[in-house]
């Protein structure tokens, strides 16, 4: 959900076979650390991949395996380093994948993304991605950043993405989003009925939790690192069992609406992250994208996408006999 503007990962080398290379460290690279040290005794790789090489077990250094990219060498030791493709480095290729297009034209891609699709490589999850499947789907991709990816959806977060096709495009999207020019609206289903007004404005920021660094939360900017973060959230419909909202994200910070829910008391179904549970037979947290809607950055003619919710997200609102058609 949130845009994102690191490059494509650098250390995808084209190490397409293995090699077993020699080294001996010199005076020059005496007290530095085994990855510097290599970076410049194995110039042709860059320094991320030979510390995914060292982590892996394929450098040895007298003889003995170092897994420390931060062991210190000296002058004199001799070692060997094994030249493989790992895991980051074959991350970004295409994988032909049956990716649904709601739009395209020559400058952006309207993807409707199926819940449990990983958005972009990581750890744990370096190929099989949304990425991969973008690359697979237009061979222009591999010349932008993340294949054109401006924003993202977390991997159990279903619904509407942009991908732009061109590096114009894509500078222009990611300014018109921290422009906050792009409207983004999902649906969500979260435990308990609601109370108060039909629509509430959470404006609580958010940075990592300090007592769980795997999670976000709203924090003290006073006291913890974090971003202003706003969401509007309305209620569509409320029972005894919990309610269905239609929120606005005003920000797109990570997990934001997940973590704005479960700051007012109401965490999404499925969301054991942030408080909630599976119910209603979803086990996924309930949330989709399903608007999308700005200002072609190339053409300025008005763009408006809907999807409908999934069968898992309808089944779950049928359940608990929830009406969402107001979304």
């Amino acid at each position: 959900m949130v845009p994102e503007t690191a490059e494509a990962d650098e250390s995808a080398d084209p190490v397409e076979s293995c090699e077993l290379r020699p080294f001996a460290i010199g005076a020059a690279e005496h007290g530095q650390r085994l990855d510097r040290a290599l970076a410049v005794l194995v110039p042709e790789f860059s320094r991320n991949y030979l510390q995914q090489l060292i982590e892996a077990g394929a450098v040895e250094l007298e003889g003995r395996t170092v897994l420390k990219a931060s062991a210190t060498v000296r002058a004199g030791q001799a070692g060997r380093i094994e030249l493989r493709p790992t895991p980051q480095s074959q991350a970004f290729r295409p994988e032909v994948m049956n990716l649904v297009t709601v739009h395209e034209d020559e400058h952006l891609r309207i993807i409707d993304k199926p819940a449990g699709l990983v958005v972009h490589p990581a750890p744990g999850h370096w190929s099989g991605t949304l990425l991969n499947g973008l690359l697979a789907l237009d061979p222009k991709a591999s010349l932008l950043p993340r294949a054109g990816i401006v924003h993202r959806l977390d991997r159990d977060t279903s619904g509407l993405m942009v991908v732009a096709r061109t590096r114009a495009a894509m500078d222009a999207m990611v300014a018109l989003i921290a422009a906050r020019e792009v409207k983004r609206q999902y649906l969500a289903v979260a435990h308990k009925p609601w109370t108060g007004a039909a629509a509430r404005q959470v404006d609580a920021p958010i940075g990592r939790d300090p007592r769980n660094r795997l999670r976000m939360a709203v924090v003290d900017l006073e006291r913890h690192p974090g971003k202003t973060a706003r969401t509007l959230i309305e209620r569509l419909d409320s029972n005894a069992q919990g309610c269905a909202v239609r929120c606005t994200l005003e920000t797109g910070r990570t997990h934001q609406i997940r973590v704005h829910m479960a700051s007012i008391g109401h965490p999404l179904v499925g969301d054991a992250l942030y408080g909630g549970a599976p119910a209603a037979g979803l086990e996924r947290q309930a949330l989709h994208a399903f608007r999308l809607a700005f200002v072609h950055p190339v053409t300025q003619a008005p763009m408006e996408f809907r999807s409908p919710p999934p069968a898992d997200l309808v089944h779950a609102l049928q359940t608990w006999g929830l009406d969402y058609n107001r979304a």
